[in-house]
């Protein structure tokens, strides 16, 4: 621990910019690549025959690969060189991504979207693990920033969609141009070797490591992904059911939503260095289930419709970023507890996108929301528990 540690500074000063553009390039692509789904779920269902409630377990089988890449690669990145394994998981998701539009078959889609969700699950580990080796405990800006270039490419990614739909009247065109663009990060992150791991010893492991923050965490990160990619997936279909937007402009609210998403990312960078985490999560909580109602409230309007989707999705922004780096202040951030924040994630972007893509036909559109506004209600249940556990541990320490 004392070698790495010696080490890490002089590393982090030398080549910081460099490792962090590596991960900042290499988080475009992962939005660029989570954000894909939604917009064109009509278009999936199209190629393989599928109905809506039958289309909406590709979902399932991408989050289950999401789970599996997560928790293996949590030991991948703490035994093997980092970079390595994050070129690896770019590879195969750019070849799923070619993959996608050309089955026609629901069951051997579900198989891509498996393994694609593998790669996602690997890549989202290693650049959140691999972060904060590099910049340790000031890390909060940095992880901000991380998930902002997730939203610059989940901002991106409808637009392509949009453009590719209107230009050629399908979805391939889309999924090829996304495959071809994991390769910068793949490039970038080829010419720098890997960053030097993070090393518990058993003391320092028995001394930060709190088991009922570890859960309360997991199921924090479980409730939220599962809103967040509920809203993302499901908002383009929601719109066009309710005849508020067609193919093209349901396209382009998915991107207005990310789009939010990205510019609250954006703005959380220097609020993270002037706020606690404490602050900023309850505003983003109670920011996101203030918008969600405005459109339980005016389901039919366009207005509240784009007024809600972008309102929620700026509030949500900085959820995510800012549970890991509360987390990094009470315990040691591995790969494998990265991993299991994740598996959390993905169990919850597994779930209630399911849930509601079973209910959609029969209960109506207005379901999507009524499961985000739910599981925004326990997020803040589920926080307010996290602060007590916090309270308490002060307390036993003075």
């Amino acid at each position: 621990m004392s070698t790495i540690a010696s080490k890490l500074p002089t590393f982090a000063r030398s080549r910081q910019f460099s490792y962090a553009a590596a991960y900042y390039i290499g988080f475009v692509a992962l939005g660029l690549a989570a954000a894909v789904m939604g917009p064109t779920l009509l278009g999936l269902a199209r190629h393989t025959g599928s109905t809506i409630g039958q289309v909406s377990f590709l979902f399932t089988a991408r989050a289950l690969g999401y789970l599996i890449g997560s928790l293996i690669s949590g030991r991948l990145y703490d035994r093997l060189p980092g970079h390595r394994v994050m070129m690896s998981v770019l590879l195969l998701i750019a070849g799923m991504l070619l993959l996608t539009p050309m089955i026609p078959l629901l069951w051997l889609l579900a198989a891509v979207m498996l393994v694609w969700g593998v790669g996602e699950g690997a890549l989202d580990v290693g650049g959140n693990t691999l972060l904060v080796w590099v910049y340790r405990e000031q890390v909060a800006p940095y992880m901000n920033a991380l998930h902002f270039f997730f939203g610059v490419g989940a901002f991106i990614s409808p637009i392509i969609v949009a453009q590719a739909i209107q230009a050629t009247g399908d979805i391939v065109l889309a999924y090829w141009a996304l495959a071809a663009l994991m390769l910068p990060a793949l490039v970038w992150l080829s010419r720098l070797p890997s960053p030097p791991r993070q090393v518990v010893t058993e003391a320092h492991r028995s001394g930060r490591t709190n088991w009922k923050m570890l859960l309360l965490l997991v199921l924090s990160f479980y409730v939220y992904v599962g809103a967040e990619l509920s809203l993302g997936n499901w908002l383009s279909t929601y719109a066009v059911k309710l005849r508020l937007a067609n193919a093209a402009g349901a396209a382009y609210l998915t991107s207005a939503f990310w789009g939010a998403f990205t510019a609250g990312r954006l703005i959380s960078i220097p609020l993270a260095t002037r706020f606690a985490e404490r602050t900023v999560l309850l505003a983003d909580l109670v920011g996101a289930l203030a918008f969600i109602v405005l459109m339980l409230i005016f389901p039919h309007s366009t207005v509240a419709l784009w007024i809600g989707a972008c309102g929620a999705g700026f509030a949500m922004a900085s959820i995510f970023p800012t549970m890991i780096s509360f987390a990094q202040h009470h315990m040691t951030i591995t790969g494998q507890v990265t991993s299991f924040f994740l598996a959390g994630s993905s169990l919850g972007s597994m779930t209630l996108p399911l849930l509601i893509g079973q209910l959609f036909d029969s209960v109506g559109p207005s379901v999507m929301v009524l499961f985000v506004a739910a599981a925004l209600l326990i997020e803040l249940a589920l926080y307010g528990l996290l602060l007590m556990l916090v309270a308490r541990k002060r307390e036993k320490s003075e």
